[in-house]
């Protein structure tokens, strides 16, 4: 347990795969009829390529499946990616530094996105942070989950006569209320972690060899939020995701990670 002399840190090696903040809202049709051209122009220089994923709905009590417009602009680089909907808008990294950062990048789109669709209210904004540990890429080789885990994270794993490698499947998955406005959907156990790369014109999701420890946490606030209580809501969020991940490390992967004090 990390968080009990309440410092923040970050880390140097960390072990995040992904970051995204979701925030859904009342249907606004507009959004899947007509191409989002006005608020492209707001975002280009941050977010330049676009595309638009045609997605398919699951069908519901016999009726005819349903499809829906994800309009998506990445970055430069391709690391940063803003997604909108008729009913979300979000952004999604796989390059997270620090939480300023991220909100930063967040802030803008999102400021547009209010002004020029004025939603009415948001329905839910969830937070999620996907970590998938490498003892390989920690120079931990050789060392159990539970001496990088708290052990109600860890089912059968905790105990150090079962040998790791006879479990074929073993995870935690907890569904929890934190306080009145937040609460938790966290997965965690091991598993593997698939790679997109890059061959040419095509993109192939390669599986990777090594069993990592994958540590998927949504924090998420389920009530009616209103569009001036966005920036307090994710920073309740925040600090909640925060706690939860600083409770469920030890101290030897906290330091393996390379943590600087903020």
């Amino acid at each position: 347990m990390i968080s009990s002399d309440n410092r923040r840190y970050a880390y140097q090696n960390a072990q995040l795969i992904e970051v995204i903040c979701q925030l859904r809202f009342p249907t606004i049709l507009s959004i899947d009829t007509r191409e989002p051209a006005d608020f492209q122009e707001t975002i280009r220089a941050a977010f330049p390529r676009y595309q638009c994923q045609v997605e398919q709905l699951p069908a519901a009590n016999g009726a005819r499946p349903q499809t829906v417009n994800n309009h998506t602009f990445l970055s430069d680089d391709g690391s940063c990616k803003l997604s909108l909907t008729k009913d979300f808008i979000a952004l999604s990294t796989m390059r997270y530094s620090h939480w300023e950062d991220f909100a930063a990048r967040l802030d803008e789109p999102l400021g547009q996105f209010i002004q020029i669709y004025r939603p009415a209210c948001f329905d839910r904004i969830g937070l999620r942070y996907v970590n998938a540990f490498s003892r390989e890429k920690l120079s931990l080789t050789g060392r159990r989950w539970n001496d990088l885990l708290q052990p109600c994270y860890l089912g059968v794993l905790d105990e150090d006569e079962i040998d790791e490698a006879s479990v074929v499947k073993c995870s935690v998955d907890i569904e929890r209320r934190l306080d009145s406005r937040a609460a938790l959907k966290l997965h965690a156990g091991p598993g593997f972690v698939q790679r997109s790369i890059r061959s040419g014109n095509q993109i192939q999701q390669v599986q990777e060899k090594e069993v990592r420890f994958i540590f998927d946490q949504d924090v998420y606030s389920g009530a009616k939020i209103k569009v001036a209580a966005v920036a307090e809501t994710l920073e309740m969020l925040h600090g909640h995701a925060d706690s939860v991940f600083s409770d469920a490390i030890t101290t030897v992967l906290h330091d393996a990670m390379e943590p600087v004090c903020l």
